[in-house]
């Protein structure tokens, strides 16, 4: 039997959303992100998707043709989304960005030439010939109006047509005395937006590049978006490779409930920067699927929709978030274009 004073929650509710407006609101919100939601599949159907840990040198060319000779591997695999690593046509550091810089006249939608970006035509090469997805690592690009310097990730569709582009937002500037000091905004300017990329068979990925993957917001947004997969091209180095590659991969992963794939370059240690490996894909649950060590290599695993789905019902994230306590980093002033130049 109910006790006189029982009151139906949801009556209470009701009767307490009447009464006149007062600064503290936080029922409403409290029992909207309280609910069950029924979300669509991030992921529409399982895919395959691999890394290339490729190993890069001086020679441009050389580096094209031998990108093309692995991408053709992994797509002979099975692979339909295949990754490239930061700097795949050349090798990585602020010396070397303006010499190997191409003008790919973005955010103009016109195709730049073969002479002013051969990457970019390689590119939509690999993906048209293997008929695949490509997130074409990433290369120096020189804006010509500008004359600005970015690292910049361009992403082509099976059918060969660039899909989407990645300025790197975050510039690698660190001083770790004793290991590293290095500081890419001494050559390059930074992106300005977040980078969402429609795989119409598929569903939603986010590119960023290399240190993006330290700046939670990126995925966050990425994530609340819809995206079912966070890919990053990267160069970490030995030091900052030891200390964070795999704990922010499994971070992302697991802050987010979607996949993660981090593609590293090989590494060289005859080379001025010495890249940390261990290219990797990471699970919604945090768990590594599949991890390269230090030389040249293809990674691939399959990734399901059912697990991204599991995962959140079993730790309802989305549901119980409280945005009465704080902000939604998704809501507001997002950058989703790069502004025009």
């Amino acid at each position: 039997m109910r006790p006189t004073s029982f009151r139906h929650p949801f009556k209470l509710y009701t009767q307490l959303k009447a009464l006149p407006s007062s600064p503290l609101k936080p029922i409403a919100p409290l029992i909207r992100n309280m609910s069950s939601q029924s979300l669509p599949p991030v992921l529409k159907k399982p895919v395959k998707l691999a890394c290339i840990q490729l190993a890069s040198g001086p020679d441009k060319a050389a580096n094209l043709k031998h990108a093309a000779s692995q991408v053709r591997q992994a797509a002979s695999n099975g692979s339909n989304i295949i990754i490239l690593p930061e700097c795949f046509n050349s090798p990585y550091g602020c010396q070397f960005f303006p010499d190997y810089a191409e003008t790919l006249s973005l955010p103009s939608s016109v195709p730049p030439t073969e002479e002013q970006s051969p990457s970019y035509h390689a590119l939509s090469s690999m993906a048209a010939d293997n008929k695949i997805y490509l997130i074409g690592g990433s290369i120096p690009e020189l804006c010509p109006n500008s004359k600005k310097y970015f690292n910049t990730s361009l992403t082509f569709g099976p059918d060969g047509k660039l899909l989407g582009t990645h300025r790197k937002v975050h510039l690698f500037d660190i001083d770790i005395p004793g290991k590293i000091t290095f500081k890419e905004s001494d050559v390059l300017s930074p992106g300005n937006k977040v980078t969402l990329i429609d795989l119409p068979e598929y569903g939603t990925i986010a590119v960023a590049i290399c240190y993006d993957v330290r700046f939670p917001e990126l995925a966050t947004i990425a994530a609340r978006k819809g995206a079912f997969a966070l890919i990053y091209p990267g160069a970490f180095n030995l030091t900052t490779g030891a200390l964070h590659w795999k704990l922010l991969a499994q971070s992302r992963a697991v802050d987010n409930q979607i996949y993660v794939a981090m593609c590293s370059p090989a590494r060289d240690m005859s080379a001025s920067y010495n890249a940390w490996g261990h290219s990797m894909i990471v699970d919604p649950m945090a768990k590594v699927l599949v991890e390269a060590e230090e030389t040249e290599a293809i990674i691939e695993t399959e990734l399901e929709g059912g697990v991204i789905a599991e995962t959140r019902k079993n730790i309802p994230l989305s549901t119980q978030r409280r945005f009465d306590v704080y902000p939604d980093v998704s809501e507001g002033t997002v950058q989703f274009k790069e502004p025009s130049r």
